[in-house]
C-alpha cells in the first residue's frame, strides 16, 4: 500500500516539474521574440521597457525611442500573435483528431483554409486596404465551414464521414477558385502580393489589430479547454459517446465553430500556415498521452512555443524575412516523419476506426 502511495506521488511530482518546464519554455520563447532581431537590443533594455510601459514603472529612459518602438510596436504584438496562433492551431488540431478520431486531422480539414484563401485573394485583386482584405479572408472562412456543415448534416446528424467528404469537396472547389483568381490577377503587382500573403507572416499584426485577432482565438480557445474532458468519450465513437449520454451533435457543432473561429482569424491575419495542427498534437501525445484534459493545455503551450522558435527563425535566418508558411512546413514534415516512426504502432487506427484522410489537407 505504501509502496502504491510513494509511486503515486513520484507520479504527480514528475507531472508537476513537467508542466513547469512547459511554461518555463513558453515564457521563454516569448520573451526572447522580444530582444531577437536585426536592432540589437539588449535583455535588460527590453525588461526596462516592459516595465516602464506596461508597469509603469518609474524607471529612467536610457534608450532611443526607435528602440522603444522596435519592442512596443513591432516585437511585442508579434510575439503575443505568434502565440495566440501557435496555440489555437495545435489546441484545434488535437481537437479535430479527438472528435475525428483520426490523428491525420488538421484544423483545414473542412475547408476553412481555402475559404479564407480565396476571400483574401478577391479582396488583393479589388485593391483593397488590408482591414478589408482580413474581413473578406474572415467571411470566406466561415462560409466555407458553414457550406461544409450542412453538406454534411443528414436529417438532423452530421455522421463524420461526410463532414470529411464534404471538407474535401469544399476545400477543392475553393482551391479552384484561387487558381482563377491567380490566373486572372496581374502578374507585374497583384500575383506577388497573394502568392507572399499566402505563405504566411506574423510581421503584419499591429497592436491597434491585436484586439480583434485574439479576442475570437481566445473566446473559442477557452470554450474547448472547458470541454475538452468530453473529447475522452467521444473518442471512444460516437454510439458510445450517446450511450454515456453525451450529445454528440451539440458537441461537434461547438467544436466546429470554435475551431473555425480559431482558423479563420489566424488565416485572416497571418496567412496560410500549416503543420502546425497536425504536427503540435502528435508531440503532446508522446509528452502527456492521449488524455484531452493534459492533451489540450499541452498543445496550447507547445504550440505557442514553437510557432515563436519559428518566427524567430524567420526573422534571421537571412537578410530578408522568410515566410514562416515555408518555414513550418520545413520543419514540420521531418518531425511528423519522425513522430509517425516513433508511433507506428498505433497510427494505424484509433479504437478500430478507419483513416478518413486527404493526402492535400497535409500539406495546407
Amino acid at each position: 500500500m505504501n509502496k502504491n502511495k510513494s509511486v503515486k506521488i513520484s507520479d504527480l511530482s514528475v507531472s508537476r516539474r513537467k508542466w513547469c518546464l512547459f511554461f518555463a519554455v513558453t515564457i521563454s520563447a516569448f520573451f526572447v521574440s522580444l530582444f531577437l532581431g536585426r536592432m540589437t537590443i539588449s535583455p535588460d533594455t527590453v525588461i526596462n521597457i516592459l516595465g516602464k510601459n506596461l508597469l509603469m514603472l518609474p524607471i529612467e529612459v536610457d534608450w532611443e525611442k526607435s528602440t522603444e518602438i522596435a519592442v512596443m510596436r513591432i516585437r511585442l504584438p508579434r510575439a503575443i500573435i505568434a502565440s495566440f496562433v501557435g496555440a489555437g492551431l495545435s489546441m484545434s488540431g488535437a481537437a479535430f483528431q479527438g472528435m475525428f478520431q483520426n490523428p491525420l486531422v488538421s484544423p483545414f480539414i473542412l475547408g476553412v483554409s481555402a475559404g479564407a484563401s480565396l476571400g483574401a485573394a478577391l479582396g488583393l485583386v479589388m485593391g483593397q486596404p488590408m482591414v478589408i482584405v482580413q474581413v473578406l479572408s474572415f467571411i470566406f472562412g466561415i462560409l466555407a465551414v458553414s457550406i461544409t456543415y450542412f453538406t454534411a448534416r443528414i436529417y438532423k446528424t452530421t455522421p463524420i464521414l461526410m463532414l470529411v467528404l464534404a471538407g474535401t469537396v469544399v476545400s477543392a472547389f475553393f482551391q479552384a477558385m484561387l487558381s482563377l483568381v491567380k490566373f486572372l490577377a496581374d502578374t507585374e503587382d497583384k500575383l506577388p502580393t497573394i502568392t507572399f500573403w499566402l505563405m504566411g507572416s506574423m510581421g503584419s499584426v499591429s497592436m491597434e489589430e491585436l484586439p480583434f485577432a485574439i479576442l475570437p482565438m481566445g473566446i473559442s480557445m477557452i470554450v474547448i479547454f472547458l470541454v475538452r474532458w468530453r473529447l475522452n468519450v467521444f473518442s471512444m465513437g460516437e454510439k458510445e459517446a450517446k450511450s454515456l449520454g453525451l450529445n454528440t451533435e451539440v458537441l461537434k457543432f461547438l467544436i466546429i465553430v470554435c475551431t473555425t473561429l480559431i482558423t479563420a482569424t489566424s488565416v485572416a491575419f497571418c496567412g496560410v500556415i500549416g503543420w502546425v495542427g497536425l504536427v503540435i498534437p502528435h508531440l503532446c501525445r508522446m509528452l502527456v498521452g492521449p488524455d484531452h484534459k493534459s492533451l489540450i493545455p499541452a498543445s496550447i503551450l507547445i504550440g505557442a512555443t514553437y510557432l515563436l522558435i519559428i518566427d524567430n527563425l524567420c526573422r534571421i535566418i537571412s537578410a530578408a524575412e522568410v515566410p514562416i508558411g515555408i518555414l513550418t512546413a520545413v520543419v514540420g514534415a521531418p518531425i511528423f516523419a519522425y513522430l509517425l516512426r516513433k508511433t507506428k504502432d498505433t497510427i494505424g487506427c484509433i479504437n478500430s476506426t478507419p483513416l478518413l484522410f486527404c493526402a492535400g489537407d497535409m500539406q495546407k
